[in-house]
């Protein structure tokens, strides 16, 4: 009953942030002032309005990423997007393999239906191109840093049609950055906090005509919150453009991260020497076209890494006398092309391929010898095709169907449809079915005592209804979103002839509700505020039943600040062997000072209230932590 009034409480003040206005028709024919309509590239591959795409989207833009202040992305992102979850487990840094966090969820699908599992079922890409390991199938989220983006787009839901394997939860694209005007301009930021915690980067971003650059670098470390979980970071990012006549450009940009990482184990059971050394790495090289009428691109990626671990040991026994290794890769080509054929249509026909993997071992200290424990290649290709099509002014159709072939797996056809109306006072009606999938990973197929050669896809179908409307000239807007997810073949662990081995076994039945509204009450405030609301049949780690996100933004003079109050309920943390759940609430605070054009200051304080809480079942999070810092523009 507590919960119920908390969550009455705090939606009757939710609302959200900045919107700019303009004079336009609306699809009534009426003219006034109202948001400007939002556009995205992540649901169509062209740059599209929200309004027009049947499923759900939601943008965190540049402005919200900055203020944050966090050098990662990931936590910006579970406050502001509506049933997605990030794991965490200390004050900087997530790590892999045993005892890592960064294991991300969308509506309960993404890290798999074991305790401790990889995302797999959710996609990040950068502009487009996937980023999981080639071996494992999941990506680094210590890669994901604030300085990469201009934008971040997130789908709510399969899809697969466009983007293939791993995104059946749905997909995390960030969208890098890029000088719009001919200039300049160099930010530098220096922070330092709670827990010896230092972070610094710095971007230079150049236009001139028609060339544009961005260079951006960045070192982070961190002490953590217990013993023996220090966190080191180094990343750098280059993108270069030329744009080569009125209607075509050329890309090429680099992205490098190496971290390194100790896991002290949980508390209950303490690990010595636990420590990691990774590299990844992505480089992409893009062609692209719009002549307004017709847009696509053509792009080749290329994503490898490194990885030294040592396992570690418990205290009181021996120390391993090797340490783990792998390297990865994944290779890809992307192609697309969307036209408009006549009136209200939008027709997007593309190809992909992808050739992925890599060779792990172990190798041993003494002798020097290396024995592998996995060394494969395999090959995905897929063509898809979108069709959408506007009839008058209230209602715009969309289907697509997608074939995508692995070298082992086999082919696996992936349909896709759904409706949106656009009905007076501005209200948007919304309707899609749609299938997401996976192919196994190497890691799944090949590697470590669980493996099983003859696994399938897993598959799931995704059923939605979307009401959203714009009040107040475009000032307030609020949406509902309600979803079934009805799903099969999970791979699950379980015991077969006396060993575990990964079958095909496993199901999820999930259905929910998701809440957004926002509104810019002044021109100096702004509230925001999202819930969702998520039943699982089958209950996987990293999902919360619970999470609401309310906020406040002020912004006057040389002042600016923000704050936010997080509360999140029915989170397992454990499924196996017993369940454990956890509940708490966390209130963060920012405030910045320019003291001049060039110099701004900045104190940020999370968990506020010193909660004690878990994500990671036997890791406990910090309690009230400070930072504090300094913003340099030229």
């Amino acid at each position: 009953m507590k919960s119920r009034i908390f969550f009455t409480l705090l939606l009757s003040v939710a609302v959200g942030p900045r919107f700019s206005q303009a004079q336009t028709v609306d699809t009534l024919g009426e003219k006034r002032p109202h948001a400007i309509p939002e556009v995205v590239v992540t649901g169509t591959r062209s740059e599209t309005e929200t309004r027009l795409l049947p499923m759900t989207v939601t943008v965190v833009g540049r402005e919200r990423i900055a203020e944050a202040e966090r050098s990662s992305l990931l936590p910006t992102l579970a406050e502001h997007v509506p049933g997605l979850f990030v794991t965490g487990r200390g004050v900087m840094g997530y790590g892999v393999a045993t005892g890592a966090a960064g294991q991300m969820t969308l509506r309960g699908i993404g890290n798999g239906n074991q305790s401790g599992s990889p995302t797999t079922g959710l996609l990040v890409l950068i502009d487009g191109h996937p980023q999981y390991m080639g071996l494992m199938g999941h990506p680094i989220a210590d890669a994901y840093q604030s300085m990469l983006a201009e934008r971040v787009e997130v789908v709510r839901g399969p899809a697969s049609v466009l983007y293939g394997s791993n995104a059946m939860g749905g997909v995390v694209n960030i969208v890098t950055r890029k000088m719009k005007k001919d200039g300049v301009h160099t930010d530098v930021d220096l922070g330092y906090g709670s827990f010896n915690t230092l972070h610094t980067e710095a971007a230079n971003r150049v236009k001139a005509g028609r060339f544009t650059s961005v260079v951006t670098g960045s070192y982070d470390r961190s002490d953590g919150n217990r013993p023996d979980m220090d966190f080191e970071q180094y990343g750098g990012y280059v993108k270069l453009g030329c744009e080569v006549g009125k209607a075509w450009s050329v890309w090429a940009d680099a992205n490098l991260t190496h971290f390194n990482a100790s896991n002290p184990g949980p508390v209950t059971a303490p690990i010595l020497d636990n420590d990691s050394r990774i590299t990844r790495g992505m480089t992409s090289l893009a062609l692209r076209n719009d002549y307004g009428r017709s847009s696509g691109a053509l792009s080749f990626f290329y994503n490898w890494g490194y990885h030294k671990i040592n396992d570690g040991y418990s205290p009181g026994e021996e120390p391993l006398d090797y340490r783990f290794r792998s390297r990865d890769r994944m290779l890809g080509v992307s192609w697309y092309q969307s036209a408009t054929l006549f009136e209200g249509n939008r027709l997007t026909v593309g190809a992909d391929y992808q050739h992925f993997g890599g060779k792990a071992w172990n190798h041993y200290l003494e002798t020097g010898e290396n024995r592998t424990s996995a060394d494969k290649r395999m090959d995905e290709v897929a063509a898809y095709v979108d069709f959408r099509q506007s009839l008058g002014r209230y209602l715009t159709l969309d289907a697509g169907v997608r074939v995508d072939h692995h070298s082992h797996v086999g082919t696996e056809w992936v349909p896709q449809g759904g409706v949106a109306f656009h009905l007076p006072a501005r209200i948007e009606l919304k309707a899609t079915v749609s299938k997401g999938f996976r192919f196994p990973t190497i890691r799944e197929m090949y590697m470590f005592p669980p493996q099983n050669p003859d696994l399938k896809p897993e598959r799931l179908m995704n059923y939605e209804i979307a009401f959203s409307q714009h009040l107040c000239d475009g000032r307030l807007t609020y949406g509902v979103n309600l979803y079934y997810i009805d799903g099969e073949n999970m791979i699950m662990r379980l015991p077969v002839d006396g060993r575990p081995m990964n079958v095909n076994t496993g199901e999820v039945k999930n259905y929910g509700v998701e809440c957004e509204t926002t509104w810019r009450i002044a021109s100096s405030w702004t509230l925001s505020a999202n819930y969702s609301y998520l039943h699982m049949k089958y209950p996987v780690v990293a999902a919360p039943e619970h999470k609401l996100f309310c906020g406040a933004d002020f912004a006057r003079g040389r002042w600016t600040a923000s704050t936010g109050i997080q509360f999140v309920a029915g989170l397992y943390t454990q499924v196996d062997p017993a369940p454990q759940t956890e509940r708490f609430v966390l209130w963060n605070a920012r405030v910045n000072f320019r003291v001049s054009r060039s110099i701004a200051l900045y104190v940020r304080g999370e968990n506020l209230l010193a909660q004690h809480y878990e994500i990671n079942a036997g890791f406990p999070m910090p309690r009230a932590t400070v930072f504090g810092g300094v913003n340099l523009r030229f």
